[in-house]
């Protein structure tokens, strides 16, 4: 039988796992455009959409000189700002700013590695890539590989896998894509479920 010292140590316990991880992260430019997006948490879309305004009406406002955590409730955001595009993650309220904030770097650092000094453009033209290196960082938004160079290695491994199964004239990108949520490929500009040739290049 459970005691109540136990009791309490298991909910703690379980509290504790609940606050290593994000809870989701937008990158969003300083005109409000979304660049990417990812829910780790439950959200329905309506929380989903609530959490965006949050955003872009808390954190766009804000001067450079200002605190970068606000707190809102069940989650805080912790955000940090790179030339045109803040990046911003919802974190449990027990969880650590500055691990928040040291994880946002190392992840902005592999995006670097990858496109040689990421841009907004970057993120427009190659979501699908910044997805990846996301996941293979991050799984259910808690931090699982931090050595930027073995995350950019699995994803080179991952191209060169797609391009020896891609057939002659056909789109690599469509294949990239299967991993991607039909709101995701919509933002690509992709038909959802679309495979298959494009045309020649």
């Amino acid at each position: 039988m459970m005691t109540d010292l136990d009791h309490a140590g298991t909910i703690k316990s379980k509290s504790a796992a609940a606050a290593c991880g994000w809870n989701f992260v937008v990158l969003m430019s300083r005109q409000g455009k979304i660049r990417l997006s990812e829910f780790f948490s439950s959200y329905t879309e309506v929380q989903k959409k609530r959490i965006l305004r949050d955003i872009a009406a808390d954190v766009l406002p804000r001067q450079a000189k200002m605190c970068n955590i606000i707190e809102k409730g069940e989650y805080k955001f912790v955000y940090r700002r790179y030339a045109s595009l803040y990046f911003i993650v919802g974190a449990p309220v027990e969880m650590n700013e500055l691990i928040v904030l040291e994880q946002i770097h190392l992840f902005v650092e592999a995006l670097d590695g990858y496109f040689n000094s990421v841009c907004e453009l970057d993120l427009v033209f190659s979501l699908h890539k910044s997805l990846m290196i996301l996941f293979e960082m991050f799984i259910g938004g808690m931090l699982c590989e931090s050595n930027k160079r073995e995350v950019l290695q699995q994803i080179v491994e991952a191209e060169q896998m797609v391009e020896q199964m891609t057939k002659p004239g056909e789109d690599t990108s469509s294949q990239l894509d299967d991993g991607l949520s039909f709101q995701e490929q919509f933002q690509l500009g992709r038909k959802p479920g679309a495979r298959g040739p494009r045309g020649g290049r």
